[in-house]
Protein backbone atom coordinates (compact mmCIF):
# COMPACT_ATOMS: atom_id res chain seq x y z
CA UNK A 1 0.00 0.00 0.00
CA UNK A 2 1.44 3.37 -1.00
CA UNK A 3 2.10 6.08 1.58
CA UNK A 4 0.46 9.36 0.58
CA UNK A 5 0.93 12.39 2.84
CA UNK A 6 -1.16 15.53 2.55
CA UNK A 7 -0.04 18.82 4.12
CA UNK A 8 -3.04 21.07 4.71
CA UNK A 9 -2.15 24.74 5.00
CA UNK A 10 1.04 24.08 3.05
CA UNK A 11 1.66 27.73 2.16
CA UNK A 12 1.61 28.91 5.80
CA UNK A 13 4.69 29.29 7.96
CA UNK A 14 4.11 25.95 9.76
CA UNK A 15 2.93 24.16 6.62
CA UNK A 16 6.14 25.10 4.82
CA UNK A 17 8.12 23.90 7.82
CA UNK A 18 6.20 20.61 7.73
CA UNK A 19 7.33 20.09 4.14
CA UNK A 20 10.93 20.93 5.04
CA UNK A 21 10.74 18.56 8.01
CA UNK A 22 9.40 15.68 5.92
CA UNK A 23 12.28 16.26 3.54
CA UNK A 24 14.95 16.75 6.20
CA UNK A 25 13.97 13.59 8.10
CA UNK A 26 13.61 11.61 4.86
CA UNK A 27 10.08 10.58 5.77
CA UNK A 28 9.01 7.76 3.47
CA UNK A 29 6.15 8.91 1.28
CA UNK A 30 5.32 7.71 -2.20
CA UNK A 31 3.53 11.00 -2.78
CA UNK A 32 3.16 14.30 -0.94
CA UNK A 33 0.21 16.60 -1.65
CA UNK A 34 0.26 20.31 -0.79
CA UNK A 35 -3.20 21.67 0.06
CA UNK A 36 -4.30 25.22 0.86
CA UNK A 37 -7.15 27.62 0.24
CA UNK A 38 -8.32 28.25 -3.30
CA UNK A 39 -6.48 31.59 -3.41
CA UNK A 40 -3.18 29.71 -3.02
CA UNK A 41 -3.98 27.00 -5.59
CA UNK A 42 -1.37 26.81 -8.30
CA UNK A 43 1.51 28.13 -6.20
CA UNK A 44 4.75 26.18 -6.33
CA UNK A 45 6.52 24.98 -3.19
CA UNK A 46 10.03 23.47 -3.16
CA UNK A 47 10.24 19.84 -2.08
CA UNK A 48 12.96 17.21 -2.45
CA UNK A 49 14.75 18.99 -5.27
CA UNK A 50 11.57 19.62 -7.22
CA UNK A 51 8.31 21.44 -6.72
CA UNK A 52 4.84 20.71 -5.43
CA UNK A 53 1.87 22.46 -7.01
CA UNK A 54 -0.56 23.61 -4.35
CA UNK A 55 -4.05 22.19 -4.74
CA UNK A 56 -7.26 23.76 -3.43
CA UNK A 57 -8.52 22.13 -0.23
CA UNK A 58 -11.90 20.48 -0.70
CA UNK A 59 -14.04 17.51 0.38
CA UNK A 60 -12.41 15.19 -2.20
CA UNK A 61 -8.82 16.13 -1.33
CA UNK A 62 -8.19 13.09 0.86
CA UNK A 63 -8.99 10.14 -1.37
CA UNK A 64 -6.07 7.72 -1.04
CA UNK A 65 -4.31 9.83 1.61
CA UNK A 66 -2.61 7.87 4.40
CA UNK A 67 -1.59 10.72 6.73
CA UNK A 68 -2.89 14.29 6.69
CA UNK A 69 -0.84 16.94 8.46
CA UNK A 70 -3.11 19.91 9.22
CA UNK A 71 -1.91 23.44 9.93
CA UNK A 72 -4.66 25.59 8.47
CA UNK A 73 -6.35 26.91 11.60
CA UNK A 74 -9.09 25.61 13.86
CA UNK A 75 -12.02 26.38 11.53
CA UNK A 76 -10.51 24.42 8.63
CA UNK A 77 -9.59 21.56 10.97
CA UNK A 78 -13.09 21.31 12.41
CA UNK A 79 -14.53 21.15 8.89
CA UNK A 80 -12.03 18.97 7.06
CA UNK A 81 -10.33 16.76 9.66
CA UNK A 82 -13.41 14.50 10.04
CA UNK A 83 -13.68 14.33 6.23
CA UNK A 84 -10.04 13.27 5.96
CA UNK A 85 -10.45 10.69 8.72
CA UNK A 86 -13.59 9.29 7.09
CA UNK A 87 -11.61 8.88 3.87
CA UNK A 88 -9.12 6.70 5.74
CA UNK A 89 -6.38 9.16 6.58
CA UNK A 90 -4.86 9.55 10.02
CA UNK A 91 -5.12 13.26 10.78
CA UNK A 92 -2.41 15.03 12.77
CA UNK A 93 -3.81 18.45 13.55
CA UNK A 94 -1.74 21.44 14.66
CA UNK A 95 -4.69 23.68 15.58
CA UNK A 96 -6.55 24.01 18.87
CA UNK A 97 -9.71 22.43 17.41
CA UNK A 98 -9.34 18.90 18.80
CA UNK A 99 -6.79 19.13 21.61
CA UNK A 100 -9.21 18.78 24.50
CA UNK A 101 -11.56 16.28 22.85
CA UNK A 102 -11.63 13.16 25.04
CA UNK A 103 -11.57 10.94 21.95
CA UNK A 104 -8.55 12.66 20.42
CA UNK A 105 -5.07 11.97 21.86
CA UNK A 106 -2.81 14.96 22.48
CA UNK A 107 0.69 13.74 21.77
CA UNK A 108 4.31 14.68 22.33
CA UNK A 109 6.34 11.63 21.22
CA UNK A 110 8.98 12.03 23.94
CA UNK A 111 6.26 12.13 26.61
CA UNK A 112 3.25 9.97 25.70
CA UNK A 113 3.90 8.09 22.42
CA UNK A 114 1.53 5.28 23.41
CA UNK A 115 -1.42 7.69 23.16
CA UNK A 116 -1.34 7.57 19.33
CA UNK A 117 -3.02 4.17 19.49
CA UNK A 118 -6.20 5.61 21.00
CA UNK A 119 -7.44 7.74 18.10
CA UNK A 120 -11.13 6.86 18.02
CA UNK A 121 -11.94 9.65 15.59
CA UNK A 122 -8.89 9.04 13.41
CA UNK A 123 -7.44 12.36 14.62
CA UNK A 124 -4.33 13.07 16.71
CA UNK A 125 -3.80 16.57 18.08
CA UNK A 126 -0.50 18.42 18.12
CA UNK A 127 -0.21 20.47 21.32
CA UNK A 128 0.40 24.19 21.61
CA UNK A 129 4.00 25.23 20.92
CA UNK A 130 4.66 26.56 24.41
CA UNK A 131 3.26 23.42 26.02
CA UNK A 132 5.33 21.04 23.90
CA UNK A 133 8.77 22.27 24.92
CA UNK A 134 7.78 22.51 28.58
CA UNK A 135 6.45 18.96 28.88
CA UNK A 136 9.50 17.54 27.07
CA UNK A 137 11.61 19.12 29.82
CA UNK A 138 9.24 18.05 32.60
CA UNK A 139 8.82 14.41 31.57
CA UNK A 140 12.08 12.93 32.96
CA UNK A 141 11.65 14.95 36.16
CA UNK A 142 8.02 13.84 36.53
CA UNK A 143 9.02 10.20 36.14
CA UNK A 144 11.57 10.62 38.91
CA UNK A 145 9.73 12.74 41.48
CA UNK A 146 6.19 13.50 40.19
CA UNK A 147 5.49 17.11 39.29
CA UNK A 148 2.95 18.81 41.58
CA UNK A 149 3.08 22.49 40.61
CA UNK A 150 4.60 24.43 37.70
CA UNK A 151 4.92 28.20 37.51
CA UNK A 152 5.87 29.12 33.95
CA UNK A 153 6.52 32.46 32.27
CA UNK A 154 6.87 32.30 28.49
CA UNK A 155 8.76 34.61 26.16
CA UNK A 156 7.21 33.74 22.79
CA UNK A 157 8.51 34.59 19.34
CA UNK A 158 6.50 36.52 16.77
CA UNK A 159 6.57 33.68 14.22
CA UNK A 160 4.19 31.81 16.52
CA UNK A 161 1.53 34.20 15.25
CA UNK A 162 2.39 33.59 11.60
CA UNK A 163 4.46 35.02 8.80
CA UNK A 164 2.74 38.41 8.84
CA UNK A 165 3.57 38.85 12.53
CA UNK A 166 7.28 38.16 12.00
CA UNK A 167 7.26 40.60 9.07
CA UNK A 168 5.60 43.25 11.24
CA UNK A 169 8.35 42.95 13.84
CA UNK A 170 11.03 43.41 11.19
CA UNK A 171 9.17 46.35 9.63
CA UNK A 172 8.76 48.04 13.02
CA UNK A 173 12.47 47.61 13.81
CA UNK A 174 13.34 49.15 10.43
CA UNK A 175 10.92 52.04 11.01
CA UNK A 176 12.34 52.81 14.44
CA UNK A 177 15.86 52.66 13.03
CA UNK A 178 14.85 55.24 10.45
CA UNK A 179 13.32 57.48 13.09
CA UNK A 180 9.76 56.77 11.94
CA UNK A 181 6.63 55.77 13.84
CA UNK A 182 6.12 52.00 13.44
CA UNK A 183 2.92 50.77 11.84
CA UNK A 184 0.73 48.42 13.92
CA UNK A 185 -1.52 45.96 12.07
CA UNK A 186 -1.06 42.42 13.38
CA UNK A 187 -0.29 42.96 17.07
CA UNK A 188 -2.37 44.75 19.74
CA UNK A 189 0.47 47.24 20.15
CA UNK A 190 4.05 47.90 19.14
CA UNK A 191 6.14 44.73 19.39
CA UNK A 192 9.54 46.14 18.42
CA UNK A 193 11.49 47.16 21.56
CA UNK A 194 8.50 46.02 23.63
CA UNK A 195 6.68 43.08 25.25
CA UNK A 196 2.99 42.30 24.79
CA UNK A 197 0.20 40.14 26.18
CA UNK A 198 -0.92 39.00 22.76
CA UNK A 199 -3.72 36.43 23.12
CA UNK A 200 -7.48 36.49 23.44
CA UNK A 201 -8.93 36.69 26.95
CA UNK A 202 -9.83 33.38 28.54
CA UNK A 203 -11.38 33.32 32.01
CA UNK A 204 -10.41 34.47 35.49
CA UNK A 205 -7.99 37.01 34.05
CA UNK A 206 -5.97 34.46 32.07
CA UNK A 207 -5.47 34.46 28.31
CA UNK A 208 -6.48 31.58 26.05
CA UNK A 209 -2.80 30.77 25.55
CA UNK A 210 -2.22 30.50 29.28
CA UNK A 211 -5.22 28.23 29.79
CA UNK A 212 -4.00 25.99 26.96
CA UNK A 213 -0.80 25.40 28.91
CA UNK A 214 -2.79 24.40 31.99
CA UNK A 215 -5.17 21.97 30.32
CA UNK A 216 -2.78 20.51 27.76
CA UNK A 217 -0.05 19.82 30.31
CA UNK A 218 -2.44 17.80 32.45
CA UNK A 219 -3.75 15.82 29.48
CA UNK A 220 -0.33 15.02 27.99
CA UNK A 221 1.25 14.12 31.33
CA UNK A 222 -1.80 12.05 32.27
CA UNK A 223 -2.11 13.75 35.65
CA UNK A 224 -5.09 16.04 36.27
CA UNK A 225 -3.67 17.10 39.64
CA UNK A 226 -0.66 18.95 38.24
CA UNK A 227 -1.00 22.64 39.04
CA UNK A 228 0.10 25.04 36.30
CA UNK A 229 0.40 28.80 36.84
CA UNK A 230 1.22 30.40 33.46
CA UNK A 231 2.03 33.90 32.23
CA UNK A 232 2.47 34.15 28.45
CA UNK A 233 4.25 37.09 26.82
CA UNK A 234 5.12 37.92 23.20
CA UNK A 235 8.66 39.22 22.76
CA UNK A 236 10.48 40.89 19.85
CA UNK A 237 12.14 37.68 18.63
CA UNK A 238 11.42 36.14 15.22
CA UNK A 239 11.86 32.45 16.06
CA UNK A 240 12.38 30.55 19.31
CA UNK A 241 10.22 30.42 22.41
CA UNK A 242 11.85 30.70 25.85
CA UNK A 243 10.37 29.72 29.21
CA UNK A 244 11.26 30.29 32.84
CA UNK A 245 9.92 27.28 34.74
CA UNK A 246 9.60 26.72 38.48
CA UNK A 247 8.73 23.12 39.42
CA UNK A 248 7.67 21.69 42.77
CA UNK A 249 7.60 17.90 43.18
CA UNK A 250 5.92 15.27 45.31
CA UNK A 251 9.39 14.04 46.29
CA UNK A 252 12.37 16.41 46.60
CA UNK A 253 14.60 16.58 43.52
CA UNK A 254 18.03 18.22 43.45
CA UNK A 255 19.43 20.24 40.57
CA UNK A 256 22.35 17.83 40.31
CA UNK A 257 20.04 14.84 39.89
CA UNK A 258 17.82 16.78 37.48
CA UNK A 259 20.82 17.51 35.26
CA UNK A 260 21.64 13.79 35.20
CA UNK A 261 18.09 12.97 34.10
CA UNK A 262 17.85 15.76 31.52
CA UNK A 263 21.24 14.89 29.99
CA UNK A 264 19.99 11.49 28.87
CA UNK A 265 16.35 12.33 28.11
CA UNK A 266 15.15 12.09 24.48
CA UNK A 267 14.67 15.32 22.58
CA UNK A 268 16.60 17.41 25.11
CA UNK A 269 19.97 19.09 24.82
CA UNK A 270 21.23 20.07 28.27
CA UNK A 271 23.19 23.32 28.24
CA UNK A 272 24.24 23.35 31.88
CA UNK A 273 27.29 21.99 33.69
CA UNK A 274 26.21 23.32 37.07
CA UNK A 275 28.23 26.52 36.76
CA UNK A 276 26.48 29.78 35.93
CA UNK A 277 28.14 31.63 33.06
CA UNK A 278 26.39 34.67 31.53
CA UNK A 279 25.81 34.31 27.81
CA UNK A 280 26.14 30.52 27.91
CA UNK A 281 22.47 29.77 28.62
CA UNK A 282 20.10 28.44 25.92
CA UNK A 283 19.04 31.28 23.65
CA UNK A 284 16.35 31.55 20.95
CA UNK A 285 18.95 32.87 18.50
CA UNK A 286 20.83 29.58 18.76
CA UNK A 287 17.73 27.38 18.94
CA UNK A 288 16.24 28.70 15.69
CA UNK A 289 16.36 26.17 12.84
CA UNK A 290 17.29 23.31 15.18
CA UNK A 291 15.29 20.39 16.58
CA UNK A 292 16.12 19.94 20.29
CA UNK A 293 14.50 21.37 23.37
CA UNK A 294 17.36 23.15 25.14
CA UNK A 295 17.39 23.18 28.94
CA UNK A 296 19.75 25.24 31.07
CA UNK A 297 20.03 27.22 34.31
CA UNK A 298 18.89 24.20 36.32
CA UNK A 299 18.86 25.50 39.90
CA UNK A 300 17.71 24.42 43.32
CA UNK A 301 15.00 26.84 44.40
CA UNK A 302 16.11 29.22 47.15
CA UNK A 303 12.75 29.32 48.94
CA UNK A 304 11.18 25.88 48.43
CA UNK A 305 13.39 22.89 49.39
CA UNK A 306 13.39 20.16 46.74
CA UNK A 307 11.96 22.44 44.03
CA UNK A 308 13.77 23.51 40.87
CA UNK A 309 14.05 26.34 38.38
CA UNK A 310 14.74 25.73 34.68
CA UNK A 311 15.25 27.78 31.52
CA UNK A 312 13.75 26.05 28.45
CA UNK A 313 14.19 27.17 24.83
CA UNK A 314 13.10 25.64 21.51
CA UNK A 315 12.31 26.54 17.91
CA UNK A 316 8.55 27.08 18.01
CA UNK A 317 8.11 26.23 14.31
CA UNK A 318 10.03 22.97 14.55
CA UNK A 319 9.58 21.16 17.87
CA UNK A 320 6.73 23.51 18.72
CA UNK A 321 4.79 22.55 15.60
CA UNK A 322 6.10 20.87 12.42
CA UNK A 323 8.69 18.53 13.92
CA UNK A 324 6.35 17.27 16.63
CA UNK A 325 3.68 16.57 13.98
CA UNK A 326 6.11 14.66 11.75
CA UNK A 327 7.41 12.70 14.74
CA UNK A 328 3.83 11.62 15.40
CA UNK A 329 3.54 10.61 11.75
CA UNK A 330 6.70 8.53 12.15
CA UNK A 331 5.12 6.72 15.09
CA UNK A 332 2.12 5.63 13.06
CA UNK A 333 3.65 5.22 9.57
Amino acid sequence: MSMVVAVVGATGVVGREMLRTLERRDFHADRVIALASSKSAGKKLPFRGGELTVEALGPKSFEGVSIALFSAGAAASREFAPIAAAAGAVVIDNSSAWRMDDEVPLVVPEVNPQAVMHRRKGIIANPNCSTIQMVVALKPLHDEARVRHVVVSTYQATSGKGHAAAEELEAQVAALGAGKQPEIKVFPGQIAMNLLCDWKPGKDGYSEEELKMVNETRKIMGDAEIGVTPTCIRVPVVTGHSESVFVRFERPLSAARARELLAKAPGIQLVDDGNYAPGKEPQPLHAANTDPVYVGRVRDDLAVPGALNLWVVADNLRKGAALNAVQIAELIA
